[in-house]
């Protein structure tokens, strides 16, 4: 029988697995589908056949990815299946055949038509959502969800996902919102996966031969041997004085690493040396015969550091026909790079290192660098990459071998051991389907493993799905803009967030509740009292202490509200009386502490400040417990360290000076009044205590413990049930508060039942600091700045230090641009007030660590000048990027000709030289 299915299937060289048929079968009907299989197994051709249907029947199918890089390789893969002109490309900074039956582009631009109700989606009959498990990713996530939920009834899904242990859920709420969809779950890899252990020049197996499932005894034997000459505590971190901490800080210890590389390699070390060097784990590799590999290692430096490891070893992995053919790929790639780019990236040195067989991949390269990488991988020449795990994430790059190195990493808070689900998603990558007979995970060994733990962590498959979605500003104005407020509430009470949410809500049983009910019975029978109701004179006596805890928590939420705002409002330079501690007096600040690397989210700044006496040193909460203004202003020296002792001298003499020209330090703030109407509440209370009959009972704290125990019992028991109702609408009492916010500021009308002209501005801009960025245009803080200023200002919206960079004090390029900053925390600080009061989460704060590498670009510097501080050349063209991207939202948003004009300048100015290179970032 000749059935579309049939046709498709011959376009193949291999037949259909049974999961990609069942599916495929799916779509004949008519059904949506969820397709959960692991990496590598093929998932995509059923994303595939939904294109081949479109074809067929006259419809369109819009395929979207997470990232440009993925929609690219894919626009490439269906041109070459059915010819340039059925193929379309849109990811927001390239437009291709964009009216083509097939359309691939990123999630973000399906989610911007569906808002601008785009003639583009006539006719549109399936809309394939290929790695659809970023939907947990925490800035990616809820857009899928936006064009799940947005998308016509009429369009059918094709779910694509990596393994998740609850596809089930994710399925069943994808049923609900969108109807007939279907489940398909695979967890067979198409290439077996063999697991090992690197154990010095040796690669051993994980599992015993004869006996699946079980530790190899000889893993056994040689942890057992090395723990002879180990401490009790060397699978934990040492303190400073050589003892072993009670808490461990490097992951649970099981997977080892946390023994000091003194401790290994000194003087006392005693026992066998079981952790491989990295040339040892590639020279074991290609003895085995398991080339080509990829190496996980959870840094950047790192990344780069193994590859100058391996280059110092002399390890040479490629014929001289094979380096010629990869320094071809890397000088068609690079062709485009200046002389001047080139020194600036260190091409030689990788071009050296690429031709050996060897090189680095992760976030810091250029995307161009990264093209070159990946091409070489997939072609089978490039024999080890050394990555980081976003490479476990995305493109397309198999490899016969995963080498794993650590088995903990840090997660931006502390050492953490890697989840199996991580572990599943980094060696998915192992094994090359109709290349490799199996795959092999290697893991090597570090000082105090457990090879059981291990085994375990290789045997599990947990890798839940949880949803990333929060309704934010820009959302708020599109929903009301398309649907109105009151069915954008409705429909936002059908997201997967407020679906698990829901789900875990179900463990709470109204069993338990009766049971509580009948102990709070118990405790209150207790109490009783022959002179009067204990009760009545419990609850006066609870509701004091609640006052007075109110009464405190109000005095001191609203003091540290404005100590953060005080804070955010510093520059560089500015003169400040520190009101308390033992550095109280004057201080000129260095570095505001403002970037957004430096704290947690709602918490206050910890400047860097140089205080009396020259000490440079970060002023912590004992020393600013009280708003601070700015009484003067000292110019930083340009690259001022702390540890520079003639640029501290230069700054403390400027201090001195400007100390000088001022009055006497202000005496230091009164504590903030007791809130009178708390105050008379609370005496009047006390007074109806004393005079209540029980208060004079001889057995008066007896009956109050029983007492307060069944009110704690009951006030538990109400809280639950609130804390149930609250979570059970969460997601649209939020999506209510932030329209109270815009309505307030008035981009809503009164009641929130329509977008202004200043909401139809902001339903243009998709950042982070939405509202923020959609202030600072109305304030015209951004008008009247130079092209270069006015990039540097809005790099400061966008840029996030990297933790690496924390410590690195940071400075805007001009007056200007300080004193456009400085308008714009302003605008920050206000609209954190507005949203604590609408009980919303504040706004991250600005960040100026970008502001001189792009104002430099900007202003026609090259690769060599803004690379010039330590940033790496990825970071910069990704940073770069957004600033452009911003740029570009703000100038179509419908703001005035000059800012519009300036915010076009700004995204020409930008795109030139590697940041217009093709090689697509995310």
């Amino acid at each position: 029988m000749d059935s579309a299915l049939t046709r498709f299937a011959a376009g193949y060289d291999f037949p259909l697995d049974d999961f990609q048929r069942r599916a495929c079968e799916y779509l004949d009907d008519e059904a949506g589908v969820l397709v959960a299989a692991p990496t590598g197994s093929g998932k995509t051709v059923v994303g595939e056949y939904a294109t081949f249907l479109a074809l067929e029947t006259g419809r369109k199918c819009f395929y979207t990815t997470p990232i440009k890089a993925l929609s690219n390789q894919k626009f490439h893969d269906l041109v070459d299946r059915y010819g340039a002109d059925q193929v379309g490309l849109l990811t927001g900074d390239l437009s291709v055949n964009s009216e083509a039956p097939i359309v691939v582009m990123t999630t973000e631009v399906l989610r911007n038509m569906i808002y601008a109700s785009s003639r583009t989606l006539e006719g549109l009959g399936w809309v394939v959502m290929d790695e659809v498990h970023y939907l947990a990713d925490r800035f990616r996530g809820p857009v899928w969800e936006e064009v799940i939920l947005g998308l016509a009834e009429s369009v059918r899904l094709v779910c694509l996902s990596a393994t998740v242990s609850n596809a089930e859920e994710f399925g069943e709420w994808l049923a609900e919102v969108r109807g007939d969809i279907r489940i398909v779950v695979s967890e067979t890899r198409p290439v077996p996966l063999t697991q090992h252990v690197a154990v010095s020049r040796r690669i051993i197996d994980l599992f015993a031969p004869d006996q699946p499932g079980d530790v190899n005894p000889e893993l056994v034997r040689i942890a057992r041997e090395e723990a002879r000459f180990q401490r009790d505590d060397s699978r934990r971190p040492r303190g400073r004085n050589g003892k072993g901490r009670r808490s461990v800080s490097y992951g649970s210890g099981r997977f080892g690493g946390a023994t000091s590389r003194q401790d290994r390699n000194g003087p006392e070390h005693r026992g066998p040396r079981n952790s491989p060097s990295r040339s040892q784990v590639v020279r074991s590799l290609r003895q085995a015969g398991l080339l080509p590999a990829i190496i996980f290692v959870f840094s950047r430096t790192g990344c780069d550091a193994a590859v100058s490891q391996l280059m110092n070893s002399d390890v040479v992995l490629t014929n001289g026909a094979e380096a010629d053919r990869l320094r071809e790929i890397a000088e068609r790639h690079g062709a485009g790079l200046s002389p001047e780019e080139r020194a600036a990236l260190g091409w030689d040195r990788f071009l050296a290192a690429f031709c050996r067989g060897i090189a680095a991949h992760h976030a810091g390269l250029l995307p161009v660098t990264k093209a070159i990488v990946e091409e070489g991988f997939v072609t089978g020449l490039l024999k080890v990459v050394v990555a980081t795990e976003t490479l476990a994430l995305g493109i397309n790059m198999p490899a016969r071998t995963v080498v794993i190195e650590r088995l903990v990493k840090y997660n931006g808070q502390t050492h953490a051991d890697i989840t199996p689900g991580e572990y599943t998603q980094l060696t998915g990558r192992a094994g090359r389907r109709g290349i490799d007979v199996q795959g092999h995970a290697v893991v090597c060994w570090q000082p105090g493993m457990d090879p059981r733990a291990v085994a375990g962590l290789a045997s599990r498959r947990t890798y839940p799905l949880r949803s990333a979605f929060a309704p934010t500003y820009n959302m708020a104005v599109n929903l009301v803009a398309s649907m109105g407020r009151q069915r954008a509430a409705r429909l936002l009470e059908h997201s997967f967030a407020q679906f698990q949410t829901d789900r875990r809500l179900g463990g709470s049983t109204a069993s338990h509740r009766r049971k509580d009910e009948e102990a709070i019975a118990e405790y209150l029978a207790a109490a009783h009292c022959d002179r009067g109701d204990f009760t009545e004179y419990a609850g006066m006596r609870e509701r004091v202490s609640q006052l007075e805890a109110e009464q405190a928590r109000l005095r001191r939420g609203a003091r540290d509200a404005e100590v953060a705002d005080s804070l955010s409002a510093l520059d560089p330079g500015d003169i400040i009386a520190v009101p308390s501690g033992p550095h109280r007096g004057w201080a000129v600040i260095v570095d505001p502490g403002t970037r957004g690397g430096h704290r947690d989210r709602g918490s206050r700044p910890h400047p860097l400040a140089m205080v009396e006496g020259r000490s440079v040193l970060r002023l912590g909460d004992g020393d600013i417990d009280s708003p601070v203004r700015r009484y003067a202003g000292v110019r930083i020296p340009a690259h001022f360290h702390p540890r520079d002792a003639a640029a501290r001298k230069i700054l403390g003499r400027s201090l001195d000076d400007a100390v000088a020209q001022l009055p006497e330090l202000p005496e230091r703030p009164a504590r903030a009044t007791v809130d009178a109407e708390l105050a008379d509440q609370i005496a009047d209370l006390r007074s109806r205590i004393r005079s209540h009959p029980c208060h004079s009972c001889p057995d008066r704290e007896t009956h109050a413990r029983f007492a307060e125990r069944g009110m704690a019992l009951r006030r538990s028991t109400d809280q639950a049930v609130q804390r149930d109702a609250r979570r059970s609408g969460s997601i649209a009492a939020r999506f209510d508060r932030i329209c109270l916010v815009l309505e307030a500021l008035g981009y809503l009308t009164e009641g929130g039942a329509e977008v202004t002209e200043q909401g139809r501005m902001l339903a243009r801009i998709y950042s982070e600091l939405d509202l923020v960025t959609a202030e600072a245009v109305r304030e015209g803080v951004l008008s009247g700045l130079d092209t270069p200023q006015l990039a540097a200002v809005l790099s400061t919206l966008v840029f996030e230090s990297r933790p690496a960079d924390r410590r690195r004090p940071s400075w805007l390029p001009d007056h200007t641009c300080e004193q456009a900053v400085t308008r714009l925390r302003s605008v920050r600080a206000r609209v954190g007030r507005l949203e604590r009061d609408h009980r919303l989460e504040r706004p991250r704060d600005l960040d100026v660590g970008f502001a001189e590498e792009i104002y430099a670009w900007t202003a026609g510097a090259g690769l060599e000048v803004v690379l010039g501080d330590g940033m790496s050349a990825g970071d910069f063209v990704r940073q770069a990027r957004q600033v452009a991207d911003l740029a570009g939202q703000i100038a179509a948003a419908g703001v005035d000709q000059e800012l519009a004009r300036g915010c076009r300048r700004v995204l020409n100015a930008v795109q030139r030289g590697v940041v217009s290179m093709s090689g697509e970032d995310d």
